[in-house]
Order: structure tokens, then C-alpha cells, then sequence
């Protein structure tokens, strides 16, 4: 029995996913690190049980009704946990946030903004006062009409729609239409109603062509389809839909992504014509604070705007009541302050939030969290130095520490060893990862891992030259370069840079600072346009003034952090192909040949074998009302994603669904001797994902670990030729151990004669890169210069580079 004044959460019998009976003890009102090999069970044991059990219990606190859905979601596997105050997760979200989600949206800071202007903005002589929803571009009373806040329109025209005007309507003149049935019910309407869908698109009467094309009618006429031999096709009911009405409906209504994209084609965006693109009406924009609308104050950078706000401040500036303007103003400038010390002052409030990396997201919640004045909580954070560069990790640390000051514990999944070393209590999860994990092997302030040996953590955080350093690697000689002229993109602006090929190259600088945009829009572009066959001119037209050494590149591989499905019908197995050779084999198992069971059986994707209820996924979405929807498990199948009689089937002993929950590692003993499956198993081995299973939902993979099954999968393939590999942060969520595996399989492709460059801030993978390129010297409209170019022993020396410091270190200088 613990005291109810027990400053410790206890943990006791945790057996959440891989966990083995955990029994662990954490002060409160401490800053905690919680460490291991990617796999290991540290977030099982952080977000898994600890947060899911003080998330259970609120839960429990509320109306019977949302007690009764919960119960769908279900509790943790642990026997027992005491001492656990209320918790907030700072989790990295795998899910896309919405188009009018934004940085204002995320921190709040917009709300405040509007109040400024409806509070205390100059209006027009005359004008009625606004309330602060009229500012908001995501409400009825603020968003302009035209766009519906949105800033843009989509717009077609006949050369979109009909690119090859000499085919008939029959021959798929209009190549918007879809495909397959519902494109040859459309074509038959218009036959139906006169139309000749036989005589080539040019020839047709322009009035007609317009009709066809953009008309909003949806006239319904009696088709009479052409009947094929051997079927009977009946008279039915025919709606005719235009062109343009398709591919807008299509656009905006369409839960598929490869639909939308397609539809996208067809379509140009344009600025708004009515609002100019600031999404606000007319009423909204004659308003100004400072001299200036809310759509220019929400588009300058947080450490601009905060200047403009200080200098407003300091003028008395606003018209409605300079105490009303002062209070709202240093509330916005405090807010801001916290933003921007976390290294995110180059973003803009009005930046969508699709475009942010998943680490910038957390930290914009963080700085929030850090203004909300909760005492007493728990924070669960989720590697929150993501996407950090070294210099900006001390301000984190700052933050952090004053979350912990402010009376709160803050318990931090991390891998970056200079946030562990500043812990206060260490909980060290291994020594391995999946079966051979789920052990906590220390659980104590960290210099108490030196004494534990089997910890693969212990030779990172404590190099025994008492340096970290990384192992010296002769820089390899280019084969080549890539070079481009005059970049203009974002805030790369006038840039001229060289990417050498046969080599690794690293390209670094703080958070904004351009990395991603010269690599991941600027070079993966005219790469990728000359790859699908146009002239790498018109991407040097959008991009920058002139490329040269394309033509030593034969394919481009660019692997990004995106999820490889939204939904847990999407996994490690469909994405890499194994899955197709698992079916095949359940279905040349003699109970399958028995019963006639193809490899079609054995799929989740379609109806025969699956489970009918959760329709193969395994999962349920629970709908929470007050609260985002969640994932349970099927009340029928359990997660197994098949029907009872397709489970009778077994390989070698195992079900369908029990291989599918095998691990990557077991999966390889267990297929071993099976070519069609081997590859695949061992190119994920190789890339360090033994622990996941092979039926783990896309849902619960990080960024790291798509990213990471997204180079397996491209490992497995035949190269051939000169391959351009691209990487954002590839080591992100990984622990070093695991760093150095990965870095081993990128330095055989480049011995192989391949090329890669990583956008990156681990100094270890800098420090044994071939080349690095940092570009700064900060972020926003203060960055996108390349500031050091070179080896990194040349980088590491050179005095306006803010990587230089942290690189030498790491060079062990």
C-alpha cells in the first residue's frame, strides 16, 4: 500500500504489446527519458501504458455514454499503476491535419489575432464594429464568398480536358471522365441524347463541344446500352454529369487519394479574384492593426510580426482603446516568444498545416501547452528534438525544464543523447527490440547506466573516450555533379548549388533554413521531370535558372516520410509486396486446394475471405463525438481480419492472421527457404525493422519507420544504371544503434555506385558523409543561402556556419 503523498508513479505487471511484466518506478516533478533500440518497448511502456491508463481513467470520470464507447477502445495490459496524476499527450500524429488547419489554427495565436483586430483595429469612418469570427477565413461570416476562405479556385479549360482533340468521344477524346463503367455510362448518355461520340472532337459544333464540356445541367434520358454477345444489358435511367462538374466533384468530395490526384491534373489553381487570396471578405480586410490587414500581419514570419507588434506596442497604435490593444498585444507577443524560442520564428500563422514536418507540429503544441498554466499533469512527449538541429535543442531543453518548473512531470520518448544526458531519472527499455525486448533494464538517475553492460544505449551516452565521436571515413572522389544556377523557391532565393554523384552527401542548417526545399522540391523536381520524360528545361523554368549533369542520372528514388496508408487496412506487407507471395502459398496448401480457395481468399481487401464486419481491417473506427475518432478492435474477428473459415486454413501450422502478426525476424525463420519471400524479409532486416510485424497497421508506424519500409522496398528491386537517392532525415526516431545500421546500407549503395543525399542533423551521419552542404545561417527569410560547402572536416572549421560547432565535436575536435 503507497502513501497517497507518494512521489513516485509505480508501474506494476505492464505486458502492453512486447513488454515482459514490467515493474517500474518514476518521480513525479521530474524531467524523465525514456530510451532504447527503436522496437524495444519504450513507447509501449510511455504512450501504451502509462498515458493510455491516465487517459482510461479520465475517460472513466465522464457521461455513462462516453464511458460506454470507450470500453470499445479498451484499457492497457498492466496489472497495476499508482501515483498517476491527469495526463497530456504530445504524441507525433501520424494522421494528415486538414487544408484550413494552419500554425495559427495549431497554436491558437489566430484566435488572439482576431481579437486584436475586432477589439482594437482601425475601421473605416462609419463602419460597424466586427466580432472576432468575421476575421476568420474558417467561418461563414468571415470567409470570402467566392473561395469559401480557401484563397484559391480551381479552374479548367478544354485543353485539360480533351489534350487529344483528333480521337472521338468513343476513343476517350475527354480524358478527364473516368474509366471503366461509370466513363461508358457517360459517353452512352450523350449518345443517348443525340450527340455524335463517333466523329472526332474537332470536327463536333463548338456550342456543342461547351455543352459537353462545362454545362451544369444533369439532364436524364433512357440509355439503351449496345448489347455484347452473351449478355443482356437492360434499358436504365442515364444522368449526364459535365466534364468540369465531374472533375470538381471528383476533386473536392473524394476519399481516395489516387482519384483526387488524377482529377488534379485536369485542374489549374488560381488566386482568388475576389479576396486576392486573403480567404477574408471585404468588410474583414478594410480593418488594420498597425498599418496592416490581418491576412499581412498572419503572412510574416512569428519573429517579424513579433517586431511589428513590439514597434505597435511601443506607438500606442489602435483605435479601439490603447489599454484594450496593450493587454491583447503583450499577450500575443508572450505567446509568439514561445514559438519562436523553440527555432520555429520563420514560420507564418497563415502556413497550412500540411506542409509542416511532424516535429514542427509537436513543438507548436508544446510552446502552447507551455502558456496554458496546467499544474500537476503528466506530459507524455513523443521525441520531441525531431527535425531539430543541434543548436536548436538547448531552447527545448529550456522549455522543457519550465514545464517541469510550472509543477508539472514530463516524461520524454527521446533518442537524442544530449536531451538524455540532461534527464533528471532515466528509464533505459531493451536490451533489444520486439521478443527480444521489453525489459526495462535501468530505471534511475543516468549515470547509473554505466554499470549496465547489456544496455544499447550505455556506449552512446558514455563514449569511452568520453567523446562522441564518429568513426573517420575517407571522403570518396565524385563522379560527377549536378549542378543548379539561380534556385528560386521559398526562401532559397538567387542560389547556385552543386550536388556531387557517386558520393554521400549530407546537406544540414537549423530548422528553415531551405534544406528541404532545395533538395526535396528544387533537385527531386528537375530530377523527377526529366525521369517522367519532359525537358528538363521546363522544371529549370520553375525552379531555377539553368541544370547541368542530369543526363549521368538514370532514375530517381526519393523517399519521404509520409505515411504509407491512412487507414490499418494499409501495412508493412501489402506495401512491400510479400504479402502477394504469403497468399500464395496459404493457397497451395491442400485444405485451401480442397475447397477451392485462390490466393484471392486470403486477402483483407476483398469480400470471401475477410471479416465482414470491420471488412478485413481488423479495426473499428469509434466515433467519441466530443473527442477524435479511434481505432478499436473488431467485436467478431478480435483484429484477426478473417472469417472463421478462412482461418481453418493453416501453413505449417500458423493461420493467415498469425502470420501476419509474426515479426519481420520470426517471418524469416519461418519463411526461410522461400525466395519470393526471403528478399523482401532480409531487405527489412537490413534497414533495422526485425521487430515490426508484418501486419502492423500503417497507423502505427512512425515517420521514420514508413520512410525506413519505403527503402526496403526499393532495396528489393533490380538496380540498374545510376540512381539518385533521396532521403528527409532518415535517422529521424531512430536510437544511434540503430543509426548505424541504417547508415550502413546507404554507404553500400553508394559503394555500389549509386548517389545519395540525405537532408539531415544527426552529426554523426554528417560527420561520415562525403560532402556536406549547410545551408542558413537561420531559418525564414534569414536562411536559404549556402553558408559552408565541402568535406566535413571543411565544414566543421568554417566560422559562420552554425553547424560547424556541434560537426567538430562529433569529428572529435
Amino acid at each position: 500500500m503507497h502513501s497517497p503523498h507518494d512521489p513516485y508513479v509505480r508501474v506494476r505487471g505492464a505486458r502492453e504489446h512486447n513488454l515482459k511484466d514490467v515493474r517500474v518506478d518514476i518521480p513525479r516533478d521530474s524531467l524523465t527519458v525514456f530510451t532504447g533500440v527503436s522496437g524495444s518497448g519504450k513507447s509501449s511502456l510511455a504512450f501504451g501504458t502509462i498515458y493510455a491508463e491516465a487517459q482510461r481513467r479520465y475517460f472513466e470520470s465522464v457521461a455513462p455514454y462516453a464511458r460506454r464507447l470507450i470500453h470499445q477502445v479498451g484499457a492497457p495490459a498492466v496489472g497495476e499503476i499508482t501515483g498517476l496524476p491527469p495526463a497530456v499527450s504530445l504524441e507525433q500524429r501520424r494522421s494528415a491535419p486538414g487544408a484550413r488547419s494552419s500554425v495559427g489554427t495549431v497554436t491558437t495565436l489566430s484566435n488572439s489575432l482576431r481579437m486584436l483586430f475586432s477589439r482594437a483595429g482601425d475601421y473605416p469612418p462609419g463602419a460597424e464594429r466586427l466580432d472576432s469570427d468575421s476575421f476568420s477565413p474558417n467561418t461563414a461570416v468571415g470567409a470570402c464568398p467566392e473561395c469559401h476562405g480557401l484563397g484559391r479556385i480551381h479552374r479548367t479549360n478544354e485543353e485539360l480536358l480533351v489534350p487529344d482533340p483528333s480521337l472521338s468521344i468513343r476513343e476517350g477524346a475527354i480524358a478527364a471522365w473516368p474509366g471503366a463503367w461509370q466513363g461508358k455510362n457517360l459517353r452512352d448518355v450523350l449518345d443517348a441524347l443525340g450527340h455524335d461520340v463517333d466523329r472526332p472532337w474537332r470536327e463536333l459544333d463548338p456550342k456543342d463541344r461547351e455543352w459537353i464540356l462545362f454545362t451544369d445541367e444533369q439532364p436524364v434520358v433512357t440509355v439503351h446500352p449496345v448489347r455484347d454477345a452473351g449478355r443482356i444489358q437492360r434499358p436504365y435511367q442515364g444522368t449526364y454529369m459535365s466534364a468540369r462538374r465531374y472533375v470538381l466533384h471528383t476533386f473536392a468530395d473524394t476519399k481516395s487519394r489516387s482519384l483526387r490526384t488524377k482529377a488534379e491534373r485536369f485542374l489549374t489553381s488560381v488566386t482568388c479574384p475576389v479576396c486576392g487570396g486573403s480567404r477574408l471578405r471585404a468588410e474583414a480586410m478594410a480593418v488594420t492593426f498597425a498599418g496592416r490587414t490581418i491576412a499581412e500581419l498572419a503572412g510574416l514570419p512569428l519573429s517579424v510580426l513579433a517586431a511589428v507588434l513590439s514597434g505597435a506596442e511601443a506607438d500606442g497604435a489602435g483605435a479601439g482603446g490603447e489599454e484594450t490593444a496593450r493587454v491583447l498585444t503583450a499577450d500575443l507577443l508572450a505567446r509568439i516568444g514561445t514559438v519562436t524560442e523553440l527555432g520555429l520564428g520563420y514560420l507564418s500563422l497563415d502556413r497550412t498545416a500540411p506542409t509542416l514536418s511532424s516535429g514542427e507540429l509537436q513543438r507548436l503544441r508544446l510552446a502552447t501547452q507551455l502558456r496554458s498554466g496546467l499544474f500537476g499533469v503528466v506530459y507524455v512527449l513523443d521525441e520531441p528534438s525531431a527535425g531539430l538541429h543541434p543548436a536548436d535543442t538547448e531552447a527545448l531543453l529550456g522549455v522543457l525544464g519550465r514545464l517541469k518548473e510550472a509543477g508539472n512531470s514530463v516524461f520524454v520518448v527521446e533518442h537524442q543523447m544530449d536531451v538524455v544526458r540532461r534527464a533528471d531519472w532515466l528509464v533505459d527499455v531493451g536490451p533489444l527490440a520486439g521478443e527480444h525486448g521489453g525489459r526495462v533494464l535501468h530505471s534511475g538517475p543516468p549515470e547509473g547506466l554505466t554499470q549496465v553492460p547489456e544496455s544499447a544505449t550505455r556506449r552512446f551516452l558514455f563514449p569511452e573516450d568520453g567523446r562522441d565521436t564518429a568513426p573517420v571515413r575517407e571522403p570518396r572522389t565524385p563522379s560527377g555533379w549536378i549542378r543548379l544556377t539561380g534556385v528560386e523557391r521559398h526562401n532559397v532565393r538567387g542560389v547556385d548549388a552543386a550536388f556531387p554523384l557517386g558520393v554521400f552527401t549530407a546537406v544540414t542548417g537549423v530548422s528553415g533554413s531551405g534544406k528541404s526545399t532545395l533538395v526535396g522540391q528544387v533537385l527531386a523536381g528537375v530530377l523527377a521531370d526529366r525521369q517522367s520524360g519532359e525537358e528538363a528545361t521546363g522544371a529549370s523554368e520553375r525552379f531555377c535558372a539553368s541544370v547541368t549533369g542530369l543526363e549521368a542520372v538514370d532514375r530517381l528514388v526519393q523517399v519521404d516520410q509520409k505515411p504509407i496508408g491512412r487507414t490499418p487496412r494499409s501495412n508493412l506487407a501489402t506495401y512491400t509486396g510479400l504479402f502477394d507471395a504469403v497468399r500464395k502459398l496459404f493457397a497451395r496448401t491442400e485444405k485451401a486446394r480442397e475447397r477451392g480457395y485462390g490466393a484471392g481468399r486470403f486477402s483483407f481487401n476483398v469480400s470471401g475471405g475477410r471479416c465482414e464486419t470491420c471488412q478485413g481491417e481488423g479495426f473499428v473506427s469509434v466515433e467519441l463525438l466530443f473527442l477524435p475518432s479511434t481505432y478499436a478492435p473488431c467485436p467478431d474477428c478480435h483484429g484477426a481480419r478473417y472469417n472463421p473459415e478462412t482461418l481453418d486454413v493453416t501453413l505449417d501450422g500458423l493461420t493467415i492472421a498469425q502470420v501476419l502478426d509474426l515479426t519481420v525476424e520470426s517471418a524469416a525463420s519461418f519463411f526461410a527457404g522461400t525466395p519470393a519471400a526471403e528478399r523482401a524479409l532480409r531487405t527489412l532486416l537490413d534497414v533495422g525493422l526485425g521487430y515490426l510485424r508484418l501486419g502492423q497497421p500503417a497507423t502505427e508506424l512512425s515517420g521514420g519507420e514508413a520512410q525506413r519500409i519505403k527503402l526496403a522496398a526499393e532495396l528489393q528491386r533490380t538496380r540498374r544504371g545510376h540512381t539518385l537517392y533521396l532521403l528527409d532525415e532518415p535517422t529521424a526516431g531512430l536510437h544511434p544503434a540503430d543509426v548505424e545500421v541504417l547508415m550502413r546500407q546507404l554507404h553500400a549503395l553508394v559503394d555500389g555506385g549509386s548517389t545519395v543525399v540525405v537532408v539531415e542533423h544527426d552529426m554523426a551521419v554528417v560527420a561520415g558523409a562525403d560532402h556536406v552542404i549547410d545551408l542558413g545561417p537561420e531559418g525564414g527569410d534569414r536562411g536559404g543561402r549556402i553558408v559552408a560547402a565541402g568535406t566535413s572536416a571543411e565544414v566543421a572549421r568554417d566560422a559562420g556556419s552554425r553547424t560547424a560547432p556541434y560537426l567538430a565535436k562529433a569529428l572529435g575536435g
